[in-house]
């Protein structure tokens, strides 16, 4: 075909998947989204949704759900739909409406990553089709984000998330070598955002299945009588809104890998089901009568001390045999020396190209910060922290002020001064000291680190207030008197600066 005659071919009408369990507005949202050019599909309910979402050739680009609907109390339901919409496919937008939201239940779906949250009644139908394209508008910038990071992630070393000069972090890069050629289960443990996901991916990446599908599962997202179907497939009619068929996760991922995420909270009677198909390498689909062959590698991950699980009866022993022929641990980020930096050069770079923003490091302040501080969340938490710094800065570099006050130090609580003479005195000049830097650390607050503008608003010279961050141990004496960069974190150890070149 010329290329003129491909140019005059209209590319296809965009598919929006409309769930409601109320027919009315259904044919109301179908009707104006059919008037702009949508291609629409619609869904009764959460059941129906998610075999669409799973029979669906491509992702949806957009998904329009109601969070109460009768498949699951409350607002479990539409929630559902987001999650597995997600999940599916990270660039699909998702809209949510409802009649009985309120503030939590809108954060908690934004959390999971919806574009928006619609209260019932619409001011107006063509409200929602407006909203619709705006989503279909920001999903479309993040696609082509999405390509220039994935470019410069190739101009990167391998396995670029997999960043780590830790020796644990080089063991564990050598182990995935030597196994990822074999076809042996593989146990993922390590506390909650260590980065378990990305191991797995690792593995599958440097396998002979890298071009198959590499699946996830999470065993904890999906109420155990949807589970079963979810892993292993349903035939047409074997449940209650079982309109189609279903192959399952197993079979999906036929030659290549399925991560099962959290697989400690897997219910008992599915850890069965699950230790037959690893022991035989069959599936048995819900309401089905045969056994289909599958060749799936299975990894498996979870933050649950599984030892202890077993012991208490709440994991088959026989199953945790059967995963655990392989252990990789992944240490907790503060257990990871010098990993950190590299972490936060890395999330800077996705993170500058995705938004579109000149950012090239960290000040040397904010590092000895992020590099002092402990990451209970671990490297997600690093990531979740890394986008909220570049979203916010608005100079070069990311700065103190720049980070949460957990990690800068800038809002820690002061213990209450004293207003009064205590009976057995006190020592006027700590008491005077501790006035001055705690007026010092607020406005260091106030003016996000910079020093010039913190000195301006303590009526004092720059001189004078570099003084007094020397005095309290909130930075260091150099610099000329036009820096205009962050103090360093207060109550801090600093390091020796290397000289100025």
């Amino acid at each position: 075909m010329s290329s003129s005659v491909a140019d005059s071919i209209p590319p296809p009408p965009t598919r929006v998947l409309v769930v409601d369990d109320e027919p009315g507005l259904r044919e109301i949202l179908r009707r104006a989204f059919l008037r702009a050019g949508y291609e629409v599909v619609e869904a009764a309910g959460m059941r129906q949704a998610l075999e669409a979402l799973k029979q669906s050739p491509k992702p949806f680009p957009l998904v329009l759900t109601d969070l109460a609907m009768p498949d699951l109390p409350g607002c479990q339901a539409g929630m559902q739909v987001l999650r597995v919409a997600k999940e599916r496919s990270p660039a699909t937008e998702v809209i949510v409406m409802t009649a009985h939201g309120d503030r939590d239940t809108a954060v908690e779906a934004m959390r999971l990553g919806a574009y928006d949250f619609v209260n019932k009644p619409f001011s107006s139908v063509m409200e929602m089709v407006v909203r619709a394209g705006k989503a279909l508008e920001k999903s479309s910038l993040v696609t082509e984000n999405r390509g220039l990071r994935a470019h410069l992630e190739r101009l990167e070393p391998h396995d670029g998330d997999l960043v780590g000069a830790s020796p644990a972090m080089q063991q564990i890069s050598e182990l995935l070598d030597k196994v990822a050629g074999m076809r042996t289960t593989v146990l993922i443990t390590g506390e909650s955002g260590t980065g378990k996901e990305r191991i797995a991916r690792s593995l599958h990446d440097r396998s002979d299945r890298a071009p198959k599908p590499f699946l996830v599962v999470s065993c904890g997202a999906l109420p155990e009588a949807l589970m079963e179907s979810e892993l292993f497939g349903h035939e047409k009619g074997s449940f209650t809104g079982a309109g189609v068929r279903t192959l399952g996760m197993f079979r999906e991922a036929d030659g290549g890998t399925l991560l099962l995420d959290e697989v400690g909270e897997l219910p008992m009677p599915l850890q069965v089901k699950l230790l037959r198909v690893l022991q035989e390498r069959k599936v048995r689909p819900v309401g089905g009568t045969a056994e289909l062959p599958v060749d799936v590698r299975v990894l498996a991950a979870t933050n649950r001390d599984v030892e202890a699980e077993v012991r208490e009866g709440r994991f088959r022993q026989d199953l945790y045999y059967r995963l655990n022929v392989i252990r990789i641990e992944i240490p907790p980020l503060r257990e990871r020396p010098g990993d950190v930096s590299r972490l936060v050069d890395r999330f800077i770079r996705r993170f500058a190209a995705e938004f579109g923003k000149d950012i090239r490091g960290v000040t040397p302040d904010a590092l000895r910060s992020l590099d002092a501080y402990a990451f209970p969340g671990n490297v997600r938490e690093l990531e979740n922290m890394m986008e909220r710094a570049v979203a916010l800065a608005g100079g070069p570099s990311i700065g103190l002020g720049d980070l949460p006050a957990v990690v800068s130090g800038l809002s820690a609580s002061p213990a209450p001064l004293l207003t009064q003479l205590p009976e057995e005195g006190c020592n006027l000049d700590e008491v005077l000291g501790e006035v001055e830097r705690r007026l010092v650390l607020q406005a260091l607050e106030r003016t996000g680190g910079i020093r010039k503008s913190a000195a301006r608003l303590l009526g004092v010279t720059f001189r004078s207030l570099r003084y007094r961050l020397s005095k309290h141990a909130l930075g260091d004496q150099e610099g000329d008197d036009d820096d205009d960069g962050p103090a360093t974190s207060p109550g801090r150890e600093l390091s020796p600066r290397p000289p100025r070149r």
